[in-house]
């Protein structure tokens, strides 16, 4: 990662959607600044790694243009910690792109921060990658996620053509945390609920119990080819939903998006530590 450009946006706008989600909107008209650097990603799983700064340091005399290296001139105590997120939305006229963080109080480093950023001030991010957009040839669509696949979700819905056909299953806290999502009228939207915060709800609706799972496999399997895109807490999607779809319903994996974006109990750092040494294992196996 280290050496990666990265892009200078200033905070247009900042909304509480949900008690659990609020909404950046990034642009930024200065020379060097946002869509002067950053291009976007064509997926609608498009993301990008946020570097966020810690209050006080100061960045004015980094060297130019910025990468993750020039942070490195900063006192140890005063470096970035980098932060993955989705792109909900991207607005090429207006140069701006939108971008939805799951807060939990005081928790983490990337909530507490898009809580309290305020309009005018800098977001330094880069990227965007990305692997997953709706395909046309495609007979039918299969969404699932929670909070932290919400964006993609949305996102690949609203791409979807006119006449798609398909489900779509969100866990979330609550009632409250719903949001007013644009589907195809032949696209099913089902709204799970686990009863509380992701990370503070017991083992018995997380993990291997999370509803989501049983949501999914109780869902009709529609006719014809199916695309799959299913992305959420690890233990939920990697160990159950991933084998249902791959192994019994037999989903071919160019047909199939399916990843853990975080894990109950891990940061993201000691989370990506995870998923490679899972990747090694299942290699090993398939030898």
């Amino acid at each position: 990662m280290a050496g990666r450009p990265v892009h200078t946006f200033e905070v247009i706008s900042s909304t509480q959607l949900t008690p659990h989600m609020i909404r950046l909107v990034l642009g930024g008209s200065g020379a060097g600044q946002g869509f002067d650097t950053f291009t976007p990603s064509a997926f609608t799983d498009s993301y990008v790694k946020f570097v966020i700064v810690p209050d006080g340091a100061d960045v004015s005399g980094l060297p130019r243009p910025l990468t993750l290296d020039s942070f490195n001139e900063l006192p140890e105590d005063q470096r970035p910690t980098v932060r993955t997120y989705t792109v909900r939305r991207v607005d090429t006229e207006k140069r701006q792109i939108t971008v939805d963080f799951v807060v939990h109080g005081e928790q983490g480093v990337a909530g507490p921060w898009a809580a309290k950023v305020q309009p005018g001030q800098p977001a330094y991010l880069m990227g965007p990658s990305g692997a997953y957009a709706p395909d046309p040839a495609a007979d039918w669509h299969l969404l699932a996620g929670d909070e932290a696949g919400l964006p993609a979700i949305s996102a690949a819905l609203n791409a979807l053509p006119p006449t798609a056909v398909g489900q779509a299953f969100i866990e979330v806290a609550g009632p409250e945390d719903e949001l007013e999502l644009t589907a195809p009228a032949g696209v099913a939207v089902h709204w799970i609920h686990r009863g509380g915060r992701a990370d503070q709800v017991p083992d018995s609706v997380a993990g291997d119990h999370a509803p989501l799972i049983a949501a999914v496999r109780a869902a009709e399997w529609l006719p014809g080819q199916v695309q799959v895109f299913v992305h959420g807490e690890a233990q939920t999607v990697m160990h159950n939903l991933r084998p249902y779809l791959r192994k019994e319903r037999g989903v071919e994996a160019k047909w199939a998006s399916i990843s853990g974006y975080w894990r109950r109990g891990r940061t993201e750092e000691t989370f990506r530590q995870w998923k490679a040494e899972l990747a090694k294992v299942e290699a090993s196996q398939s030898d």
